[in-house]
């Protein structure tokens, strides 16, 4: 076999063990969280079947152990614990928590625990002296106990993928949560390509047994099947998860971009308080959090160097102008930059005579403000607009 053929191994190899590492910090702080848990275990078990099932691996494990065949139990072990977390993550999402439900899962987990020491005792009870590595499961198809062995990873396989892919149709009217429902169809489509998956092993190995040569079916239509059900069903239930941290994340991040140009604005005033320092590896909501308290403790500073009056002329300006839907935004930040520029030449405040006070004009647009100032072009607009109208003032 050409290299290239290990590839689609590969890939989905790789893409597993990234969602394991991505997926370790929060199972170090979280890992009493059956949730947690289970999902990296299953991370687990999918990324250690992929590793054993690559043919380079499998002809590693025969030179390396001196055993013909010996990642077959391996793999097969870790399948079929991958079948069981995998059962057990859907019961927990389906069900509340109770008696009932834990007894459950646990007769699960000693049910597949069970196959899998059969799955060791028939793998040492049968006589498989010849190595393998891309049609084991043909060419023993009638040894005796490798026979079994081979009958019980599929039978177990092809078992917990129809309570899967059952469980999940019912459920799937009832999901209302959109990560949830994405993460059940792809669940439904990774357990459906496992289905496929054993049908073909199936149809090769009886084929086997009447005398045919369907061998094609096992070494190259399944294993695509086999790789497609393992990162379906790993994303199946990352997506939950990780989908509404990523969306988060996301806002956050659109957020503390937003604000840089106000912040970089207002950062030269002296803070009211000694300010922590987070660097950039620091949690972005922490980062964000000490970006918004950093503006407000700032505008607090800058209040009485605001001017409610240039506010409301820049906000008529804006208004007038290109009719911009935010002018209260365009307003304030050019009554900030006014008030930043008096600050720093140590001119004297603004005097309040009536009206609201200039921090509490400009204090409930800051994502505006801080949008506006990306526009220098439109504020540079509104300022020849209101000196023209005060131009026009003046000689009327």
């Amino acid at each position: 076999m050409s290299p290239s053929f290990h590839v689609p191994y590969i890939l989905p190899t790789a893409l597993l063990a990234l969602a394991l590492v991505l997926k370790l910090p929060t199972f170090l702080r979280a890992s009493r969280d059956p949730d947690v848990r289970a999902t990296t275990l299953l991370l687990v078990w999918a990324t250690a079947v992929l590793v054993v099932i690559t043919p380079v691996n499998i002809e590693r494990l025969n030179v390396l152990t001196g055993i013909p065949n010996i990642a077959s139990p391996w793999a097969y072990s870790f399948l079929t614990a991958f079948c069981a977390t995998g059962l057990t993550m859907i019961m927990r999402w389906r069900e509340a928590p109770s008696v009932r439900r834990r007894r459950r899962i646990r007769r699960i987990y000693w049910i597949y625990a069970g196959i899998v020491a059969v799955l060791w005792l028939t793998f040492v009870l049968a006589d498989v002296p010849t190595a393998r590595v891309y049609d084991l499961d043909t060419y023993y198809a009638g040894t005796p106990w490798m026979r079994e062995h081979i009958l019980l990873y599929i039978a177990a396989h092809m078992v917990s993928s129809l309570v899967a892919v059952s469980m999940l149709w019912k459920w799937f009217p009832e999901v209302v949560n959109r990560w949830l429902k994405a993460g059940v169809v792809f669940l439904q489509l990774g357990f459906a390509s496992g289905l496929v998956f054993d049908g073909a092993k199936l149809a090769a190995i009886g084929a086997r047994w009447s005398g045919h040569d369907w061998d094609v079916l096992s070494t190259r239509t399944a294993p695509p099947f086999a790789l497609m059900e393992a990162a379906l069903v790993a994303l199946g239930f990352i997506v939950p998860q990780a989908g509404p941290f990523l969306q988060k994340w996301i806002r956050d991040r659109r957020e503390y971009r937003r604000l840089a140009p106000l912040w970089h604005a207002l950062r030269s005033l002296t803070p009211a308080a000694a300010e922590a320092r987070f660097g950039p590896w620091a949690p972005l909501d922490l980062r964000l959090l000490q970006r918004r308290q950093r503006i407000h403790d700032a505008l607090r500073v800058l209040g009485p160097y605001l001017d409610p009056v240039l506010h409301q002329q820049a906000r008529e300006a804006a208004q007038a102008g290109s009719g911009d839907p935010d002018a209260d935004g365009v307003a304030g930040a050019i009554t900030i930059s006014a008030a930043v520029s008096t600050y720093q030449q140590g001119g004297p405040p603004v005097a309040h005579l009536q009206g609201p006070r200039g921090g509490a004009v400009v204090g409930g647009h800051i994502e505006g403000i801080a949008s506006a100032l990306h526009r220098p072009r439109i504020l540079q607009d509104v300022r020849r607009r209101m000196t023209s109208t005060e131009s026009a003032h003046h000689h009327g």
